[in-house]
Parts: structure tokens; C-alpha cells; sequence
């Protein structure tokens, strides 16, 4: 799996990550090193964990960093509905965001499950 790019996961979370700073960046200031840092910090780990796993070349490695993408994915999801509790965010944008978490979540799953599989 040395392509990580070509794996929808890794697009999702990518695009996930880039919403996500985009969205942060509306945050107050005083969050900069609180709620906007693990944001930021959590959402990017999921793709660059993809990454990492997908380069390491064994598939016991790459199970091991898709479970901690999993992780920040869960993370993420969390940090999500503090914001939207803080009102940092909108409920509609927290739905639409936790949508998607969801599915990122369940497609790691589904990677983990197969790649695991295989051993």
C-alpha cells in the first residue's frame, strides 16, 4: 500500500483536515493554543498516519497507524461537539463535519478489518 493518495480514506480525511482549518481559523483567538491547536493537531493526524502506515511497508505496521488515525478520528469527533457547545460552530456545520467523521471513521474500519485479515 505505498500509494496512500489513491486510498478514499486518505482523500477524505484530507479534505476533512482542510475544512477543518478553514473553519478554525473563525475561532476566537484566546482557542489559538487550546480548541483550534487539537483540532488542527488531531484532524491532520488521520491522513498523515495513513501516510506513515502505508510507507512503513508491512501490513501489521499499517494496521497499527490506520487504528491510530482511528483514534484522532474519534478525537476529532469529539472536538467537534465542543465547538459546537462552546458555539464556536453552527449546528448545521457541526452535522455536516460529524458526517463525515463518521465516515471516515467507518471506512478505517473497514481498512483495518481487511488489512488484519490478510495476517
Amino acid at each position: 500500500m505505498s500509494n496512500y493518495k489513491k486510498l478514499a480514506v486518505w482523500e477524505k480525511s484530507h479534505q476533512l483536515t482542510l475544512e477543518i482549518y478553514k473553519i478554525t481559523a473563525l475561532f476566537p483567538n484566546d482557542e489559538m493554543y487550546g480548541l483550534i491547536s487539537q483540532l488542527r493537531r488531531a484532524s491532520s493526524s488521520i491522513p498523515a498516519n495513513i501516510a506513515e502506515g502505508s510507507g512503513r511497508g508491512g501490513s501489521k505496521e499499517m494496521a497499527q497507524f490506520l487504528r491510530i488515525a482511528q483514534g484522532s478520528a474519534h478525537e476529532v469527533e469529539y472536538h467537534l461537539l465542543l465547538a459546537r457547545d462552546l458555539e464556536f460552530i453552527k449546528s448545521e456545520t457541526h452535522l455536516q463535519l460529524e458526517e463525515k467523521i463518521i465516515e471516515i471513521q467507518r471506512m478505517l474500519a473497514g481498512l483495518i478489518s481487511t488489512i488484519s485479515s490478510k495476517n
